[in-house]
C-alpha cells in the first residue's frame, strides 16, 4: 500500500515522486533559482544531480491541476552530510532534505510546508527517525521556514565550499 494514498498534502496540486520524463522541467525550475539566497549555480544543481536522485526514487515533485511542475524535494544522500558530528545520534537514523524549490509565483502559499509534510512521511516510511537539512548561511527566509517545521539549529559546517547551518527535526 502506498503510505501517501488517500492524505491530501496541498491544494496546489498533487505530490508524487518524479519521473524521468520530468527531468527537463526540473531543471528549468532550478534555474530560475540560481544565484538567490541558497546560491546555486549553472553547475548546481544540474543534470546529474536529477538523474542521481531520480535514480533513487527521492526527487518529489508537485504538479498544479496543469500538469507543471510547481515544487520539488529530494530526499538526498550524501555521505559528507551523514558524517556531520552534530546530528543527534539518539535520532538516528536520519533523513536528509535538500533542493527544496517552488516557483516564484507560488511563493508565500504554503508550498514549502505541503512538500515537507511529504517527505517527512517518506521518510517515517524508509525508517528514519529524524530529518536533516542544511541551510546556507544568511539564508534567513529558508532557516525562519524551518524554525517553524519545528526544525532546531544543531550546528554549523563548511561544505562544497560553502558555510551551512546544520537544523534537525526528529520524526
Amino acid at each position: 500500500m502506498d503510505i501517501h494514498e488517500g492524505k491530501k498534502y496541498s491544494e496546489w496540486g498533487s505530490i508524487q515522486k518524479a519521473t524521468v520524463e520530468d527531468k527537463s522541467e526540473i531543471l528549468a525550475l532550478y534555474r530560475t533559482m540560481l544565484y538567490g539566497a541558497a546560491d546555486w549555480s549553472e553547475d548546481y544543481p544540474n543534470e546529474d544531480t536529477v538523474d542521481f536522485d531520480i535514480s533513487r526514487d527521492s526527487l518529489i515533485a508537485m504538479k498544479n491541476e496543469a500538469g507543471e511542475i510547481i515544487s520539488v524535494i529530494s530526499i538526498d544522500k550524501d555521505e559528507a552530510v551523514e558524517a556531520l558530528e552534530c546530528w543527534d545520534k539518539n535520532l538516528a537514523p536520519g533523513g536528509e532534505l535538500s533542493r527544496l524549490c517552488v516557483r516564484k509565483d507560488m511563493h508565500n502559499k504554503g508550498i514549502a510546508k505541503d512538500m515537507m509534510r511529504y517527505a517527512f512521511d517518506e521518510l517515517r516510511a524508509r525508517g528514519k527517525k529524524s530529518v536533516h537539512i542544511l541551510v546556507k548561511t544568511g539564508h534567513v527566509v529558508a532557516l525562519a521556514s524551518y524554525t517553524k517545521l519545528g526544525f532546531k539549529r544543531v550546528g554549523e559546517c563548511h561544505l562544497f565550499e560553502k558555510d551551512f547551518v546544520c537544523m534537525e527535526v526528529e520524526l
